[in-house]
């Protein structure tokens, strides 16, 4: 076998071996029109040494070739990293040992230009160790070559998810765990017999418990489990504790948003990028998309694979595009009055969804009182998970309508994913917000504080003696059964059908084959974690749970999307997951906080349980104990509230806004500028190439 040539760097800064013999030809030459294409100057780019057009004919070239070379030769003595130039692998090596013998043979460098390669290696390091220690990469690799982006994209989010909830689960053990025993163990319930003006509160069952009320009480948060450190009522009034509970809330909400908005901003950088174009064309996946370090026929399928579903996306956007391009006038009003029409049925299943499940907390309350309900066990789990069950109930029906109404409304894949994606998520969480409303409204009898339920303590004592441990329960109850119908779903529906109709010939083999539905998947997971925010203050524990169930859920949608799916048919771009995605899980956020401030800040906390008994207001504790810091400390405090230190700081903010703007619209137009630039080019290249053509036809110069 013959040894491949070595490669000499020198040879790409010279001009040796370019033939010298040109022959003179009569009038204008193919190469001086070409010399003047906008490819010529981008010869740089494809390594030194390469050939101007024409060199070996133009009589005028030499000192083309000459500047050519001189480039070439500077960008060889420049000390850029060989990854960073634009050239061939071998090149490239060539080129590190050319720079690491010139580095010998000026012997050893300055002190401080040590540390600035020690400092940037060992972060090069430790980014390549975090990359390494983050779990699932093959898994995720499997399904994005396998499956496509859009469904990578999911366990992405799963991923992500579960490290938020295993920081908060850190937070809330050594914010509010430790801080409770610290102090010494915590005391046991209440006395039942003891009274006062708010009533009495008695969370242990009285009498023998069976196993059947014991299991009951597992999935209710009743019994045993309400007073426990699962739930608010558990954790006694102390000092220490008070502050450092209420602190670990405001923490997990703000590490949440920051980490949220980092995943957001650099999922609009590759949102922007898809959708200008620039990374989208079809010349870009053909010629750029290709790794060739890649070994092993199991990674180059993987990549096959992937760049076909990038293509398949393109090609049916650009379909749907040209289709919409050639519609009439009439055509479009057609269009247009069908999505008024699927919309007005949209807004009349959610309408419907929401009084049902307002229906379904009320009447829990009134079948609760019922005797038959409090001699069942089993009927009365059933009541108090029935405005889960409803909830439940309608997240399974409706997603599946609003994916069947989407693509009547003509719109592009992407586009049919967004909406899908927004009406499944206003389902979902104003579901929720919807059963908030109704406990608030049992909590504070309906806003109205001259009830006579509510004017001696300013909430339903009667009904609800610890209102903060009833809200913990229904949030419990809420990821509890979410994980209970997913497990159902999976081994009751997907695996029977693909058992019983995957293998039959003709229509029930295709009655077997199903696929994964991200957008639906994904709001399951939006929407567990809103629940998880909104009952992380009432049941400090649900971080923790919501891990373990976040575990759970990574390996059965693992086992149910290899064993069960197949790829799916119509895919949509990972950019726009990227960045909708993070955008709707903040969207949640924002609305999870809405209950826990109101919850911190009007209304009186529980006068029988939980840290904050005997106080105002939640947030009554937070000015007592500044009052109790030091007066230089009180001071710097109390003027960070002042007008004095809020109107500088939004002036402050104002100006570097303006700034920011200011800045993204000269990049903006900078950006117009350069892309008119390259269309101008390409125009001109290709007049000039015709030009060739017929000079070169013309004259004889080919």
């Amino acid at each position: 076998m013959d040894e491949s040539p070595e490669w000499e760097p020198e040879a790409w800064g010279s001009s040796r071996g370019w033939s010298a013999t040109r022959e003179a030809r009569a009038g204008p030459s193919l190469s001086s029109v070409l010399n003047e294409l906008p490819s010529a100057a981008t010869l740089r780019y494809r390594g030194p040494g390469v050939l101007p057009w024409g060199a070996l004919e133009d009589e005028d070239g030499e000192r083309s070739i000459q500047a050519f070379a001189e480039a070439a030769q500077k960008e060889l003595q420049e000390p850029v990293p060989s990854r960073e130039l634009p050239w061939p692998m071998q090149a490239r090596r060539a080129h590190k040992q050319c720079h690491a013998r010139d580095q010998m043979a000026q012997g050893s460098r300055s002190r401080v230009a040590k540390w600035a390669l020690l400092l940037r290696r060992s972060k090069e390091k430790m980014r390549e160790g975090l990359q390494s220690l983050q779990p699932w990469a093959w898994t995720l690799k499997r399904i994005d070559g396998q499956f496509g982006a859009g469904t990578k994209s999911y366990f992405l989010l799963l991923r992500f998810l579960l490290l938020l909830n295993v920081l908060a689960s850190v937070l809330k053990a050594c914010m509010t765990l430790l801080p409770t025993w610290l102090d010494g163990a915590p005391p046991g319930p209440p006395d039942p017999d003891v009274s006062s003006p708010c009533g009495s509160y008695n969370p242990n069952s009285e009498g023998l418990v069976s196993f059947s009320s014991q299991l009951f009480n597992l999935l209710s948060g009743e019994g045993y489990l309400e007073w426990s450190p699962l739930f608010y009522g558990f954790y006694p009034p102390r000092q220490r504790l008070t502050i450092t509970y209420l602190c670990s809330t405001f923490l997990i909400g703000l590490l949440s948003l920051l980490l949220i908005l980092r995943r957001s901003v650099s999922g609009l950088k590759q949102t922007l990028l898809a959708e200008s174009g620039v990374l989208t064309s079809y010349s870009h996946r053909v010629f750029s998309a290709w790794d060739f370090g890649l070994c092993g026929i199991v990674h180059v399928r993987l990549r096959q694979r992937l760049i076909r579903y990038e293509l398949q996306v393109e090609l049916e956007e650009a379909e749907v595009r040209r289709r919409a391009a050639v519609r009439t006038l009439g055509q479009q009003a057609g269009v247009w009055l069908v999505r008024a029409l699927l919309n007005l049925l949209v807004v009349a299943l959610l309408g419907a969804a929401f009084y049902g499940v307002y229906w379904a907390t009320n009447t829990t309350v009134e079948l609760q009182e019922w005797s038959l309900t409090q001699q069942m066990p089993l009927l009365k789990l059933g009541v108090d998970y029935l405005p889960s069950i409803f909830i439940s109930g309608v997240n399974l029906v409706l997603p599946p309508v609003f994916k069947l109404i989407a693509p009547l409304e003509g719109y592009t894949r992407s586009r049919q994913i967004i909406l899908i994606l927004l009406r499944t998520v206003f389902l979902r969480l104003a579901s929720l917000l919807v059963l908030l409303l109704s406990l608030w409204s049992q909590i504070t009898c309906g806003g109205n504080a001259e009830d006579p339920a509510c004017k001696a303590c300013g909430y339903n004592y009667k009904e609800l003696p610890c209102w903060e441990t009833r809200l913990g329960q229904e949030m419990y109850k809420l990821l509890i059964f979410d994980l209970l119908t997913s497990v159902a779903v999976a081994l009751l529906i997907q695996f029977p059908r693909k058992l019983l109709c995957g293998h039959c010939p003709g229509v029930l083999g295709l009655v077997g084959t199903q696929e994964f539905e991200v957008p639906n998947e994904v709001l399951g997971l939006i929407y567990t974690q809103t629940v998880t925010w909104v009952g992380s203050f009432f049941c400090p524990l649900l971080p923790l749970l919501n891990t373990a169930k976040l575990l759970l859920l990574f390996y059965l949608k693992k086992v149910v999307l290899f064993s069960t799916c197949s790829p799916a048919s119509r895919t949509f771009r990972a950019s726009m997951a990227n960045f909708f995605f993070p955008l709707v899980l903040l969207l949640g956020l924002a609305i999870s906080a809405v209950p826990v401030l109101y919850s911190i800040f009007l209304i009186p906390p529980s006068k029988m349980c939980g840290p904050f008994r005997g106080q105002l207001s939640i947030w009554a504790e937070i000015p007592e104990s500044i009052s109790r810091l030091p007066q230089g400390t009180q001071n710097f405090l109390f003027f960070l509230g002042t007008q004095a230190f809020a109107v500088p700081l939004l002036l402050i903010s104002s100006i570097l806004m303006v700034y920011t703007l200011a800045l993204a619209n000269s990049y903006g137009r900078l950006i117009s500028e350069l892309q008119k630039q390259i269309e101008t080019e390409a125009q001109n290249k290709v007049f000039l190439a015709q030009r060739a053509v017929a000079l070169s036809s013309g004259t004889g110069a080919l």
